[in-house]
């Protein structure tokens, strides 16, 4: 896979922008780990040429769903990211917390085959 370059951007939060004053991009790890959060987080149906797009985390939050379901949704969608190898399969646990749902992922990167941790809090 070629050397691709996303924006910058984490999910809720701004455009970042290089020393120089440009936006800055993203490329290797860090832009896989901004493809698969902005899938778990995105609503499917939001993206309109896209409407299967996206597992739709936050709307979980509060729901009946197991954490087994949630895990196995995360999982799914997850292996869909051509950054993420499918050979280990990802480690994933959600957590009920206060109000939302934490989630620790730990899988390996297609591209470098080395290991990444993504964690983070959903919430309403």
């Amino acid at each position: 896979m070629a050397d691709l370059n996303d924006l910058s951007h984490y999910w809720g939060g701004d455009l970042s922008f290089s020393s120089v004053g440009d936006i800055a991009t993203s490329t290797g790890t860090d832009r896989g780990q901004q493809r698969v959060l902005r899938r778990l987080m995105t609503n499917p149906g939001d993206y309109t040429f896209h409407p299967e797009y996206g597992a739709g985390l936050p709307r979980y939050v509060g729901s009946v769903a197991s954490a087994d379901q949630i895990t196995a949704l995360i999982r799914g969608q997850m292996l869909l990211e051509d950054a993420v190898a499918k050979i280990p399969k990802p480690v994933i646990t959600v957590t009920p917390i206060n109000n939302g749902l934490a989630v620790n992922i730990a899988y390996s990167d297609s591209p470098s085959g080395q290991p990444v941790t993504l964690s983070f809090n959903v919430s309403k």
